[in-house]
Order: structure tokens, then sequence, then C-alpha cells
């Protein structure tokens, strides 16, 4: 389960840049190619932030579908649950990758610092 040491080095890297803000929800976008399971990883969030400062912030995941690109042909396509990464257009097999290998914290969601005194 390679989702836990990828949830540690997310908290590490939203700690950096929180720069002692409070958090609330870490936006991350995860190709379908990268093999990891967004379901896990929302697991592993809640293992690995108990008890520190990112306790009770919401690691939300955004799933980017695979696509590839026919060099021979042109055609632009989704490439499904089943990777097949030869083109169903002309049948060749020089196919450029074009999205789905995306692993990206996009935005923070901060809470409000309340001033005391």
């Amino acid at each position: 389960m390679h989702e836990l040491s990828i949830c540690s080095s997310i908290a590490k890297i939203v700690n950096r840049s929180a720069n002692g803000r409070p958090v609330r929800t870490i936006h991350l976008q995860v190709g379908q190619l990268r093999q990891i399971v967004p379901e896990t990883l929302v697991y592993c969030w809640g293992l690995v932030t108990a008890d520190t400062v990112l306790d009770g912030s919401i690691l939300e995941v955004d799933r980017i579908a695979a696509v590839v690109t026919c060099q021979s042909c042109g055609q632009i396509r989704e490439v499904g649950a089943h990777p097949n990464f030869s083109c169903t257009g002309c049948g060749g097999t020089h196919v450029e990758v074009t999205s789905g290998e995306e692993f990206l914290i996009t935005t923070l969601d901060l809470a409000e610092v309340q001033e005391h005194g």
C-alpha cells in the first residue's frame, strides 16, 4: 500500500505550504495511469494525519482520465478502464499519452486564523 507513503509526502508538502495556517481541504489531481487508488489514498490520509495539525482535513481527489493521441491519424480518445494504447481509428500503435499521468496538489483550502486579544 504505497498510498501511505504518498500521504506522508503530501502531508509534508501541505505543512510547508500552509505555513502554520489551519488546513481544511487538500485538492489533488491524480491521473488514471498513476496506479493510485483514490479511496485508499483518502483512507491513508486519515491515518497519516491523526493527532497532527492536519487532523480533520479532507483530501479531495480529482481523478484524471487517461487520454491518448494517435501520431499517425490524429485521433484523440480516452483509453477507458482497461487501457489499450493502440489507435481505434487506424489501428496504429504510435500514440502519445496526453493526460492521465498527473499527480498534483492543485489547491489548499485554509481556515481563517482567529486573532486573540
